[in-house]
């Protein structure tokens, strides 16, 4: 009799294993994403000054961005053999498709497509113009925020108080480094060679 429980213990953990491993690399993936769009917005406003210089910093940021993707590759997989929701490829390719949690499961999708979206245009950048480049690029802002709103109400762990404070945390840099984005953009503005000569002429 306890083999048989035991056995079915085990049973149950094996049905669960896509699930958790669904969660986690959901979780990862949008660590992954939110980390690339912290660095890719601190290389834009040279927070870390000139003195940081160097290929790997935009190597790291795309690298950041393919993790991204390869997570976001896992937790879809484990979302499709996972037999506890049982989702398909409709639900997790059509916004609002789904059964459960429709409406979080959309933010989802919406942001997956906006994934690609960024991920795909970096990758044919050199021929592409660059006003479509930067165009689809700050889609980089609406992957975050689309990516939040779905792990906050798709996930199990936004009780968490680490899972809390890390979405705090990251709002709060990303709100961050935008003001200072453009407050040096104003700065530069005000400071370039062809206001102050149109101001004198004025």
């Amino acid at each position: 009799m306890p083999c048989a429980g035991v056995a079915d213990d085990a049973a149950r953990v094996t049905n669960q294993v896509w699930w958790f491993a669904a969660r986690a690399s959901g979780v990862v993936a949008w660590v992954l994403a939110t980390a690339s769009v912290l660095w890719g917005l601190a290389l834009s406003t040279r927070a870390f000054g000139r003195r940081l210089r160097g290929p790997w910093l935009l190597d790291l940021h795309r690298f950041l961005g393919a993790l991204t993707v390869v997570f976001v590759g896992v937790h879809l997989a484990g979302l499709l053999l996972d037999d506890y929701v049982q989702f398909d490829l409709v639900d997790l390719a059509v916004p609002l498709a789904s059964s459960w949690k429709p409406v979080a499961v959309g933010w989802g999708v919406v942001a997956l497509y906006l994934l690609l979206a960024v991920e795909l245009t970096s990758l044919a950048r050199r021929w592409l113009p660059r006003r479509v480049w930067h165009t689809v690029h700050l889609g980089s802002y609406g992957l975050y925020l689309f990516a939040t709103v779905h792990l906050w109400m798709a996930g199990t762990d936004h009780d968490n108080l680490l899972m809390r404070v890390a979405v705090a945390t990251s709002a709060g840099l990303v709100v961050f480094f935008t003001v200072f984005r453009w407050v040096g953009r104003a700065d530069d503005y005000r400071a370039s060679p062809s206001t102050i000569t149109s101001t004198r002429s004025s």
